[in-house]
């Protein structure tokens, strides 16, 4: 499988018909299809329904045009990028993070980046927080904003804070009876769910070790792959999910209370590789610092930058 055929197949999905594809592409129709034969024959499975007319996609054609469009468009974006710095037009800086940071100190962070920054592009890639270390010194991302704490010499972790830990429980339901802090203790004999699925170890990890360490037993575990998964869940009265305080704006059909207990935090970590010199990092944790002193989050502790980095 190639780009070329890829490209080719997303021009006969659109058009639906080869003969416009193949003029829209400026070749012959025997070599599109062809091109596109050769990648059914690689794939295992029919993309193309020929005998309809116009013709259809199967549902793996769906699929693979689906995702045929997210790649091209990263590749777009990735040709345009390296262009841009080639010509010394502007600089790029890839930062890598965790979903739930998208609800706490990201999109201001961002926001600010930008202003002060303005000729950088700003790249943003959804990896949990253990894909972030190998991508980090791979140099797919210069910035990874993560939870799991590591020790590996060639990246610089920093934890930024340790985030207040709450608990979503379905509406009605005797835990949502009140609005006081819960002990974990309280929690033991529920359904519990946890994310993501994998890979681990990850932010379930960190939730099971919790419970562990505080003798509790649920009743059953259930592991998704995301954070809107489990509080969809949640509120369809599934069970309950432990999940950083600055998520519960995600949904209002569920009931949050604060966990009290010792460890009941998970850590937000700025990740960045040993030696990198760039001043944007330096910027970044600039900026991170005035926000917390701005405005200080919910957390135990926070921006503890050692000296002589900020």
């Amino acid at each position: 499988m190639d780009l070329r055929q890829m490209r080719y197949f997303v021009a006969v999905a659109r058009e639906r018909n080869f003969t416009r594809a193949a003029q829209m592409l400026h070749i012959a129709q025997p070599p599109l299809s062809r091109q596109i034969q050769l990648l059914e024959e690689e794939l295992g499975v029919e993309l193309i329904i020929r005998k309809s007319r116009p013709i259809r996609l199967t549902d793996a054609g769906r699929l693979f045009y689906e995702q045929a469009l997210q790649v091209l468009g990263r590749v777009d974006q990735m040709r345009a990028a390296t262009r841009r710095v080639g010509l010394n037009q502007n600089s790029v800086l890839s930062i890598g993070f965790v979903a739930s940071t998208l609800y706490g100190g990201l999109p201001p962070l961002v926001r600010k980046l930008r202003k002060h920054a303005p000729e950088l592009d700003i790249q943003l890639l959804e990896l949990i927080s253990v894909q972030q270390l190998p991508a980090l010194k791979e140099g797919r991302i210069d910035i990874g904003i993560g939870r799991l704490r590591h020790s590996d010499p060639n990246v610089i972790g920093t934890v930024l804070r340790d985030e207040r830990l709450v608990v979503a429980v379905p509406q009605g339901s005797p835990l949502s009876m009140a609005l006081t802090p819960l002990p974990v203790a309280a929690l033991d004999a529920q359904r519990v769910i946890v994310y993501p699925k994998e890979p681990r170890p990850s932010y379930a990890d960190q939730v099971l070790s919790l419970l562990h360490r505080h003798d509790v037993r649920p009743v059953e575990v259930q592991e998704v792959r995301e954070i809107q998964t489990a509080l969809g869940l949640v509120a369809a009265e599934a069970g309950v999910c432990i999940i950083p305080s600055s998520a519960r704006q995600m949904r209002s059909d569920v009931h949050y209370r604060l966990l009290e207990g010792e460890g009941a935090t998970s850590p937000v970590i700025l990740n960045h590789r040993v030696g990198d010199t760039s001043v944007y990092i330096t910027l970044v944790k600039k900026l991170i610092a005035e926000m917390y002193a701005e405005n200080p989050p919910l957390s135990t502790s926070c921006c503890t930058f050692p000296p002589g980095e900020k």
